[in-house]
């Protein structure tokens, strides 16, 4: 394939390429990789959302940027990638979940607002004159009196998860998640958990540039700047720990 002819299908939202790719799709999921990191963890109790927010100057009001989202009583989102695609997305969820409970009466589950979401996604990569979201969402919830957790892909793909990191520095996140879960969590263990992923993705961050939300039966809660600054004292101590066993002396 000369330049010329892979320009074409790089340029075409809607086309595949010889090789089975649609370069915008991917081109989308860059954007995502550029975006601060977000996580979801799925724990016993609920589910537990957490996100690193950064700002490029100190001038800036760090609480203008929201990477964690209520869509309903029970329902929440964490977002990455371009921050106004994000916004057309939960706007599009929040719409989604009150229209349900205009029709039926009941709130509604985790997986089906996923997929309506995935489906709205998907169309963007089919039509002309369109461009992919270049924006994944964690969405988490309560269904059935269970935690579920589910992320978005730019193609439009939804996979459920037990616990999930996406955006920037995504595998050293991911690798903390895994080597810290267990079916067994409890809220607490989840927010805490969810401070040592995202330490994980920088050792140069304060308390305050990460948020945490739980969304279990009693609904959407923010946690509290106190909360959070007492898990990352005990995060950041755990690793400083870590470092002293691999770098000290062994004893004679």
């Amino acid at each position: 394939m000369n330049r010329n002819d892979k320009q074409a299908y790089d340029r075409g939202t809607s086309l595949f390429s010889p090789d089975g790719r649609i370069y915008q799709v991917e081109y989308a999921r860059e954007a995502v990789k550029r975006g601060a990191p977000v996580l979801g963890v799925r724990t016993a109790d609920g589910v537990v959302l957490g996100a690193l927010r950064s700002t490029p100057s100190d001038l800036m009001e760090a609480e203008s940027i929201e990477k964690l989202h209520k869509l309903d009583d029970a329902l929440g989102a964490a977002t990455a990638g371009h921050v106004a695609d994000a916004r057309k997305l939960v706007d599009f969820a929040r719409t989604t979940a009150q229209r349900e409970h205009l029709r039926y009466g009941e709130p509604i589950g985790v997986e089906t607002l996923t997929k309506t979401i995935t489906d709205n996604i998907q169309e963007s990569t089919q039509s002309g004159g369109t461009r992919p979201y270049g924006a994944s969402l964690l969405i988490g919830g309560v269904e059935n009196g269970s935690g579920r957790l589910f992320a978005t892909d730019p193609s439009g793909t939804p996979q459920e998860w037990k616990a999930v990191a996406i955006g920037g520095h995504r595998e050293d996140v991911q690798g903390a998640l895994e080597d810290g879960y267990a079916e067994d969590l409890s809220l607490e263990d989840g927010l805490a958990l969810a401070v040592e992923a995202l330490v994980a993705a920088d050792d140069e961050i304060e308390s305050d540039e990460l948020n945490l939300v739980t969304v279990s039966e009693a609904g959407y809660e923010i946690v509290d700047e106190e909360t959070i600054a007492e898990l990352f004292a005990d995060a950041t101590a755990d690793d400083e720990s870590d470092e002293t066993d691999e770098t000290g002396e062994s004893e004679e």
